[in-house]
C-alpha cells in the first residue's frame, strides 16, 4: 500500500471527524482571508503620495508585526486540530509497521490538502469581503480597488498557509514517529520557569530606557521609526516569554482557592498545559498591546494634528485610529476563532473523559463551565496584565493621551472589551452538551 493510498483511506472521516475537518478548513479559510485583507490594506498605501508613503508604510509594517502572533496561533490551531484528529490512525500505522517517513508523509499530505482547500476558500472570502473593506477611508478617501493584491502576492499568501500547515504537522509528529506507542504515553507538562519573568521584565526595562532616550538619537525619521518598530517587536517577544509563566501562576492560585467543582476543573485544565492555555489567549495580549500603544498614538496625533488644507497630515489622526481599530478587530477575531477551534478539539479529544464523568453523575453543564473558565481566566488575566505592562512601556505618552484625548483611548478600550465578549461567545461552539449530544444519553 503506497503513501497516497494510505492518506486517502485515512481522509475518510467518521461523523465526529467530519466536524474536525470542517473546523480545520474553516480556520484555514479565515487565516487566508485575514492575511490577504491585511496585505491588501498595506498594498493600498503604496498608491499614496511620496511623503505619505514614507509614514504610512512603516505603520502598516508595524500592524503586520502585531498581527503575526494571532494569525500564526490561528493557523497553528488549525494544523494541530487536523493532526490530532489523525493521532490514533497514525499511531496504528506505526503499530502495523509503517516507517516514520511514511507516517510523516501521510500527515503532511493530509494537512496540506486540508490547508489548500481552506486557502482557496479564503481567497474566495477575501474577494467577497474586498468591496466592503474597500469602503474604509485613509487620507480622506476610500481604499477602493487598491485593496486587491497582485496575483503573485495572492499566490504567495496561499503558499505561506500551506507551509504553515506542513510545519505544524511535522512539529506535532516529533514524538509519534520515535516510537509506535508514543501517542499513548502521557507525561506531566513541566511548569514554566521563573527565569522567564526575569528575562521578560529585564527586556521591558531596557526597551523603556531606549524609548525614553530615542528622541535624542542623531538619526533620521526612517531610522527612528525602524528602531521603534524593532523595540516593539522585542517587547512582543518578551511578553510572549512571560505569558506561560503568568498563566501557570494564575492557574496555581485558582487551584488553591477553588470552592466549586467547575473552579477545580478549570484550574486543572489550565495547569494541564500552561503553554497551551497561553497560546489560546496570546492574541489577547497582542490586542492589549495594540490597544494601549495604538490608542495612545492616535490620541497624540489628534492633539498635534496639522489642519493645513490639502496636507496629508490633516488626516493622520483619523487614519491612525482607523488602523488601530482594524488591527485590533482582526486580532480579536483570530483569537476568538482560534479559541473556539482549540476548545472543539479539546472537547472531542476528551470525549471519553467527559462522558465517563457524566455517567458518574457529573453534569456536562459543570464541565462546560469549567472549560469556559479555563479560557476566560487566562484571557482576562493577560488582558489586564498586558494592558498595564504596555501602559508602563509608554507611560509618558499613555498619560498624556488619557488626559488630552480620553474619548479616543476609551474607544479603543471599548473595542478590546467587545473583543473579549466575542471570545466568550465563540466558546459556546464547543459546548460538550451539544458536541457530545449523540453519546451523552448512552
Amino acid at each position: 500500500m503506497n503513501t497516497l493510498h494510505m492518506a486517502w483511506m485515512l481522509a475518510r472521516p467518521s461523523s465526529s471527524g467530519r466536524i474536525v475537518q470542517l473546523l480545520t478548513v474553516g480556520a484555514y479559510t479565515m487565516v487566508s482571508a485575514m492575511v490577504l485583507i491585511v496585505l491588501g490594506g498595506a498594498w493600498s498605501f503604496t498608491k499614496l503620495e511620496g511623503d505619505a508613503q514614507g509614514f504610512y508604510i512603516p505603520l502598516a509594517a508595524f500592524a503586520l508585526v502585531l498581527l503575526v502572533v494571532p494569525l500564526l496561533v490561528l493557523g497553528s490551531s488549525a494544523a494541530k486540530l487536523s493532526a490530532r484528529a489523525q493521532d490514533r490512525a497514525l499511531s496504528s500505522l506505526r503499530l502495523l509497521g509503517a516507517t516514520g517517513l511514511q507516517v510523516r508523509a501521510v500527515a503532511v499530505i493530509q494537512a496540506a490538502a486540508t490547508a489548500l482547500v481552506g486557502a482557496i476558500c479564503g481567497v474566495v472570502l477575501y474577494l467577497a469581503l474586498a468591496p466592503a473593506v474597500a469602503l474604509v477611508k485613509f487620507q480622506g478617501e476610500a481604499i477602493g480597488t487598491a485593496i486587491f493584491l497582485p496575483p503573485l502576492a495572492t499566490a504567495a499568501a496561499v503558499l505561506a498557509v500551506l507551509l504553515l500547515s506542513v510545519v505544524s504537522a511535522l512539529a506535532g509528529l516529533r514524538k509519534l514517529v520515535i516510537t509506535p506507542l508514543a501517542v499513548a504515553t502521557r507525561r506531566s507538562v513541566p511548569m514554566p520557569s521563573w527565569m522567564r519573568a526575569v528575562i521578560a521584565i529585564g527586556s521591558i526595562v531596557v526597551i523603556y530606557t531606549l524609548f525614553s532616550k530615542v528622541g535624542l538619537l542623531p538619526v533620521g525619521l526612517g531610522v527612528l521609526i525602524t528602531i521603534v518598530i524593532s523595540g516593539f517587536g522585542v517587547g512582543l517577544l518578551a511578553l510572549n516569554l512571560i505569558g506561560p509563566w503568568l498563566v501557570a501562576k494564575v492557574g496555581t492560585a485558582k487551584l488553591k482557592k477553588a470552592e466549586s467543582p467547575e473552579q477545580l476543573l478549570a484550574a486543572r485544565m489550565i495547569l494541564e498545559s500552561p503553554g497551551g492555555a497561553w497560546r489560546q489567549v496570546s492574541g489577547v495580549a497582542m490586542a492589549a498591546f495594540v490597544a494601549v500603544i495604538g490608542g495612545s498614538g492616535a490620541a497624540m496625533f489628534a492633539f498635534s494634528e496639522n489642519d493645513v488644507a490639502g496636507s496629508w497630515e490633516m488626516y493622520l489622526s483619523a487614519d491612525v485610529l482607523t488602523g488601530v481599530l482594524v488591527t485590533l478587530s482582526i486580532s480579536l477575531i483570530c483569537v476568538a476563532i482560534s479559541a473556539a477551534i482549540s476548545q472543539c478539539a479539546g472537547t472531542l479529544d476528551r470525549q471519553d473523559l467527559y462522558l465517563g464523568l457524566h455517567r458518574l453523575g457529573v453534569d456536562l453543564g459543570v464541565v462546560n463551565k469549567a472549560r469556559v473558565k479555563s479560557v476566560m481566566i487566562p484571557a482576562l488575566t493577560v488582558a489586564i496584565g498586558f494592558t498595564v505592562a504596555s501602559a508602563a512601556l509608554v507611560l509618558p505618552f499613555a498619560s498624556l493621551a488619557l488626559l488630552l484625548k480620553p474619548l479616543t483611548v476609551a474607544t479603543v478600550l471599548v473595542v478590546l472589551l467587545a473583543g473579549l465578549l466575542v471570545i466568550r461567545l465563540s466558546l459556546n461552539i464547543a459546548d460538550p452538551r451539544r458536541l457530545l449530544a449523540d453519546h451523552s444519553g448512552r
